[in-house]
């Protein structure tokens, strides 16, 4: 097996001369092929750290491939992003079937791509609610009227009919930005109120047919929240996915953070009102229980399920009200809810009566499109009910649990209630890496040097409960002694001693992005780990370098993000301020990108509830939780920083770091030692009065 992906992948074999004078030799890629193979022969788990240039997508597909092709096996990979999705399904996967099946070797089926084509069955697999119910969308069309609170509603309609005469898949990828994102809810493929074969659209029907496509699959590409919500169904006894022999997890230093989600619960104000004004909407007095009354439903069960909406409605407002006063009523609380009952919890009732009233109506009506319908707004109430008395009660143990208040840009409150595992790995380590499939966990950026034992995988390998798990760490091809200067500014004031949103921080935080961005004449990312910083160095340098001819591009500000992405490319003077998402994942090959500045080192706020939770768990147990999970992500963040900068061979340019605690705090010099070796540091001297001695 080994032997096989070295030639396939080697610079004399079908890749190579397919691709001609764009293939690249990569040692790396080839020897972390030959892990994988090996990894999936034994059913071990496997992490690898390939850094960028490596081509892993190459190198666990290529062994995948040919365990479909010669042991008949079924393998999922998942992905993050959907660029990544998107990447294996529409360039990687056909351009191996193309080319391997029209040059023979080792583990391929001969000289006929069709038979090659015929054996390899990938499939994008995409969850239920992505998918548009032919059947909904004409009952959604003929009971607009009534059924739609408002002009904007039913123009959303008519965009979802429009696309749904042209579209050949059938899912919201496609359709486009609408008015009113509530009305896909009405039209979209659901299990509560799926009729199965009984449907008159069966035939036609997209999910129906996705499903079809998907069982007969044999490579199955989704992202990392379809595999863990599916794995979650699992230990309650039915999944979504088909049975399956290995499991590839790419963009792996997410995994914690979506199984942890996806584990745990929520509920959210707009979900639950979202649901009632479904059903009745007091404003305009429609809706679907309106509908029914129309329709010649049984009209008492109707007003009684009408009354019981209003109700539920009214319990909602109690219950979520009660969370903004529990969550202001602590000064500078994080949202955590260390005890059970802190909220009087009238919802659950409420929610669980019009359940009954709905199930009641539900046998009642002779259309069998309604009882279905009916069914399935039962079966959510009941799971509204359920899950705020779990949260409430906190019966789920090991969780940390919090109410979470955002505010929209008019300034209402957006509340939502979640509890998540503590600690996900011994989760993971029972349903997943105990007696599961093999699992192959690859990323840029697992491993950190920050574990007594030596092992940059620990951090990793703990939080994800597959301690055993065999690792290779495989460095980037790409020469980025050449490629790369790293700046260490230590002008700019510590964060944590002077106070990160201080004038005087302030201003020379300003300074010195300005100074960094103007000798690069812009083609900067500079990552920000909070969002009030950002905004307030925007506010300050951004018309000046406007007014120099810069193009300023700022996160939340200047449009969604791959729009913002987007025009950056285009632009060779552009600046781009971002946070969160834009320090991984973000893909800008060629000059245009040749300065990224990393104005803090990005370790997480600590008053995060489920940050705090794991922190406090470490302590109970006598861990130290800074070295063992505080730095350890701070350091992957920060290679994922990094890594924006070099995505090609010929890629150049400068990070600049502003914070002085890579040299000055005795821990700086492990995110150094996680950068790539041979980078030579250049280094700016501190302030006056800024002068504190680097701790070699």
């Amino acid at each position: 097996m080994s032997a096989g992906v070295q030639t396939i992948l080697g610079p004399d074999g079908p890749i190579a001369r397919a691709l001609e004078e764009r293939f690249e030799s990569r040692p790396e890629q080839i020897q972390m092929a030959r892990a994988v193979a090996g990894a999936m022969q034994s059913g071990t788990h496997l992490f690898v750290e390939a850094g960028t240039g490596v081509g892993k997508s190459f190198a666990y597909l290529v062994p995948a491939m040919l365990r479909c092709l010669n042991h008949r096996e079924t393998i999922v990979v998942a992905t993050n992003t959907i660029a990544l999705q998107e990447q294996l399904v529409e360039r990687d996967i056909p351009l191996l079937i193309a080319t391997l099946g029209s040059a023979p070797g080792p583990g391929a089926p001969g000289a006929d791509s069709d038979a090659w084509a015929g054996s390899i069955r990938p499939v994008l697999v995409k969850g239920r609610g992505n998918y548009l119910s032919i059947r909904r969308l004409q009952l959604a069309s003929a009971r607009q009227a009534r059924l739609l609170p408002d002009e904007a509603s039913r123009r959303t309609l008519h965009q979802i009919e429009q696309w749904a005469y042209a579209t050949s898949d059938g899912t919201l990828s496609t359709l486009g930005p609408m008015d009113r994102p509530g009305v896909w809810d009405r039209v979209q493929s659901d299990s509560g109120n799926c009729m199965g074969r009984r449907c008159p659209q069966y035939q036609r029907c997209f999910y129906q047919s996705a499903r079809r496509r998907m069982e007969g699959a044999n490579l199955l590409v989704c992202n990392h929240a379809l595999f863990f919500s599916d794995l979650a169904l699992r230990v309650k006894g039915h999944g979504f996915l088909p049975r399956y022999d290995h499991v590839i997890l790419d963009e792996a230093h997410h995994a914690e953070d979506v199984a942890s989600d996806h584990f745990g619960m929520t509920l959210s104000e707009g979900g639950v009102r979202h649901l009632l004004d479904t059903l009745f909407q007091p404003r305009s007095g429609k809706g679907y229980l309106t509908m029914l009354r129309v329709a010649g439903a049984d009209d008492q069960a109707a007003r009684q399920a009408v009354g019981q909406t209003r109700a539920a409605a009214e319990a909602a407002g109690f219950f979520f009200g009660a969370l903004i006063d529990l969550h202001e009523s602590i000064p500078g609380s994080s949202g955590r809810i260390r005890e059970p009952g802190a909220i009087p919890n009238e919802l659950t009732g409420a929610m669980r009566d019009l359940a009954i009233l709905l199930a009641r109506l539900r046998d009642n009506v002779s259309s069998e499109p309604d009882r279905f319908e009916l069914n399935a707004y039962a079966e959510r109430a009941t799971e509204i009910a359920d899950t705020a008395e779990a949260l409430v009660d906190q019966s789920v143990q090991g969780c940390a649990y919090w109410v979470e208040i955002t505010r929209t840009y008019r300034g209402r409150p957006r509340v939502r209630l979640a509890c998540s595992p503590i600690e996900v790995g011994p989760i993971l380590r029972r349903v997943l890496f105990e007696d599961g499939p093999g699992v192959i966990l690859t990323s840029a950026t697992l491993g950190t040097d920050s574990s007594d034992d030596g092992d940059p995988f620990a951090h990793i390998k703990t939080r994800l409960g597959c301690e055993h798990a065999k690792t290779l760490l495989l460095g980037s091809p790409f020469d980025h002694a050449a490629q790369v200067r790293l700046i260490v500014d230590r002008s700019v004031p510590d964060p944590k001693r002077g106070g990160s949103g201080s004038p005087a921080y302030l201003d020379a935080l300003c300074a010195r992005i300005s100074h960094h961005v103007l000798d690069s004449d812009g083609g900067a990312f500079v990552l920000f780990t909070s969002f009030a910083t950002l905004n307030a160095v925007a506010d300050r340098i951004g018309p000046d370098l406007e007014a120099r001819g810069l193009r300023v591009l700022v996160q939340g500000r200047s449009g969604p993000r791959l729009e913002i992405l987007e025009r950056f490319r285009l632009c060779p003077r552009a600046v781009l301020l971002g946070a969160a998402s834009f320090w991984q994942g973000v893909d800008v090959p060629g000059p245009n990108l040749r300065n990224v500045i990393i104005t803090r080192l990005p370790f997480e706020p600590p008053d995060r509830p489920i940050v705090e939770a794991r922190l406090e768990r470490i302590a109970e147990r006598g861990g130290n939780p800074f070295f063992e999970d505080s730095l350890p992500r701070a350091i992957i963040r920060f290679k994922q920083g990094y890594g924006r900068l070099i995505r090609s061979a010929t890629d150049s340019g400068r990070v600049v770091v502003l914070d002085p605690r890579i040299r000055t705090a005795r821990y700086g010099r492990l995110f150094l030692r996680a950068l790539p070796e041979g980078v030579p540091v250049e280094e700016i001297p501190a302030a006056a009065g800024d002068r504190s001695p680097a701790l070699d």
